[in-house]
């Protein structure tokens, strides 16, 4: 039982942590100019679709096989397709068209973010219930994953107007699920390899969806000269180098 409190503990540190940290660092900074806000959602873009493509969907491929990577994604694609239609709806500010949009990229990319923790959790608790280093290893590389996703979401609340602690303490709790994730993995030890693939592969395509339909367009729009696509391409160097070195 101690084991699995500490792995609880463990991964709520590494997603709250990570996150909030990433979205604090970019609140305090207070609503970023246009070519900074372009360049601040390429590289959240850029990050985004290194990780699904360099980690999630590669893992999922190698613990479950391709179609049910396959079946993940599209589940993961679709059901972030429906939320995408349906927070139109909600006027969380104001009815301010542009803010309007911009808090709609931070929601939906909060949502990604808090679906992609869980299957991290997982990891996490499987991982700390083969042995306490290995557990610990793998939250740490979460926790340094995580923070460039907190800025992801906390950059287009800031252009909302949302205020800055909210936004740090909405970034925070997008790592939530991260805990529940690392507690259910302590508790059962191994997760099925069926459920683990298809959790990794519904959280690389929600992700894929919120960077495709949000974070890139808003990019390019809101830039100047190239600064969307410089901002894509930085995140894309930081996602490898956050997979592939820590």
């Amino acid at each position: 039982m101690q084991h699995i409190l500490k792995a609880t503990i463990l991964g709520l540190a590494a997603g709250v942590l990570g996150t909030g940290l990433g979205a604090f660092l970019t609140a305090v900074s207070g609503i970023p100019k246009r070519r900074t806000l372009s360049m601040l959602m390429g590289v959240a873009g850029g990050v985004m679709l290194a990780i699904v493509f360099l980690d999630l969907i590669p893992e999922a491929i190698e613990i479950g096989g391709v179609a049910q990577t396959v079946g993940g994604f599209l589940l993961g694609v679709g059901a972030t397709g429906v939320v995408d239609l349906l927070i139109p709806h909600f006027h969380f500010v104001s009815e301010d068209c542009e803010r309007n949009r911009f808090l709609r990229a931070g929601i939906l990319t909060g949502i990604g973010i808090a679906m992609h923790n869980l299957p991290e959790g997982l990891a996490i608790g499987a991982g700390y219930a083969h042995g306490e280093s290995l557990g610990l290893s793998v939250a740490l590389t979460i926790a340094i994953h995580n923070i460039p996703e907190g800025m992801a979401m906390a950059a287009p609340m800031c252009a909302a107007r949302v205020e800055p602690k909210k936004s740090a303490l909405y970034g925070a709790l997008a790592g939530l699920p991260m805990a529940v994730g690392a507690l259910m993995g302590a508790a059962i030890g191994n997760v099925s390899d069926g459920v683990l693939a298809v959790s990794l592969a519904f959280a690389g395509g929600a992700m894929v969806f919120i960077t495709a339909d949000e974070l890139i367009p808003d990019a390019q729009e809101f830039a100047e000269g190239h600064s969307g696509t410089f901002g894509i391409v930085m995140g894309i160097l930081v996602g490898m180098l956050l997979i592939y070195v820590f």
